[in-house]
């Protein structure tokens, strides 16, 4: 067997068992695929999937096995080769984060910029994704990290390490009539309006609805939105306002009025998971880095081979990390 068979066995798998699709995200043909697949089994003796016709239909109880095995032996190889170019000093390759829209579009910005000048050979390759579809992307091994966010406890796939917190800010026109207030809205007082706000307040567990049910109040959602640069174009349309992260807010915002956000919602963290047991290329770490100056590379290095238990600093601010950035 190859390396490439284990690849695509582990292609149709994530693909649901489509050849075409599995066909496309390992760049072969189908019929080379299929021919392939075709080799594995007769060197296995047995078969991998059960078919109908010449659909797949099912995974058989043989072939789940050989799948788990072959995911690791794909990150063990995978492994060896970012072991080997980051010895021999290789500044060459390709980095996908898995990411929301906020993060991408006002926080990753920067410090890609940063490791673009220390490593201006790798391609960066950002997938902005709704939350609930972030660490899945993740779990398939479609990105290299994942960059989220959460109110509670900690992302449980992979390994998490706290970057930075953050609070959410109310986004009012300037002619509405919370824009003359210095203090934040209670939620009582929000809910007299409908919002505007992240597609992920939706689910019944998000934090923002869970801070109006223990309020005792009704929430209003007259909108929501993955992009918080779609938020703000619907505040001003009069739609509903804007609840969002305040890293979204930034001096291009003048013609909305920012106010704070109730207490009664809670600070989130952001967070990089990062897969479990995986040899980091360097310029992996040094995006981290450059998000979370905090951190320490080689503590980063240990925890995710798995060599340490990782004991992480506390998170900076948001308003904290951009002051450092500036200075």
């Amino acid at each position: 067997m190859t390396l490439t068979q284990l690849r695509y066995l582990v292609a149709i798998a994530d693909s649901g068992l489509n050849i075409t699709q599995a066909a496309g995200r390992v760049h072969a043909t189908q019929p080379g695929l299929s021919k392939q697949l075709k080799r594995l089994e007769d060197e296995l003796g047995f078969l991998l999937f059960a078919r109908r016709g010449r659909s797949l239909e099912t995974l058989t109880a043989a072939g789940a096995q050989v799948l788990g095995y072959a995911r690791r032996v794909l990150n063990e190889a995978g492994n060896i080769r970012a072991l080997a170019a980051n010895q021999r000093g290789d500044r060459r390759g390709r980095l996908t984060v898995v990411t929301t829209h906020t993060q991408a579009r006002h926080v990753l910005p920067r410090a890609i910029a940063a490791i673009k000048r220390e490593f201006p050979e790798i391609g960066v390759h950002l997938q902005p994704a709704d939350e609930g579809e972030i660490l899945p992307q993740l779990a398939r091994g479609d990105a290299d990290l994942a960059v989220i966010s959460s109110s509670g406890a900690a992302p449980d796939a992979g390994i998490a390490v706290p970057l930075f917190r953050w609070k959410r800010v109310v986004l009012v026109p300037r002619a509405h009539a919370l824009a003359r207030r210095t203090r934040a809205p209670s939620l009582r007082e929000l809910s007299a309006y409908p919002l505007v706000s992240y597609a992920s307040s939706q689910q019944p567990g998000s934090s923002l609805r869970r801070a109006f049910a223990e309020s005792g109040v009704d929430v209003h959602l007259a909108m929501t939105a993955i992009d918080a640069d779609l938020i703000k174009t619907y505040v001003r349309e009069g739609v509903g306002i804007g609840v969002l992260a305040e890293m979204a807010v930034d001096a291009h915002t003048t013609d909305l009025r920012v106010l704070p956000a109730p207490d009664a919602l809670p600070e989130c963290v952001t967070w990089a998971v990062l897969p479990r047991e995986r040899v980091l290329r360097d310029y992996a770490l040094a995006l981290l880095h450059a998000l979370a100056p905090q951190l320490d590379r080689h503590d980063l290095r240990r925890a995710v081979a798995g060599h340490a238990q990782p004991q992480w600093p506390q998170p900076p601010s948001w308003s904290e990390l951009r002051r450092h950035s500036t200075a």
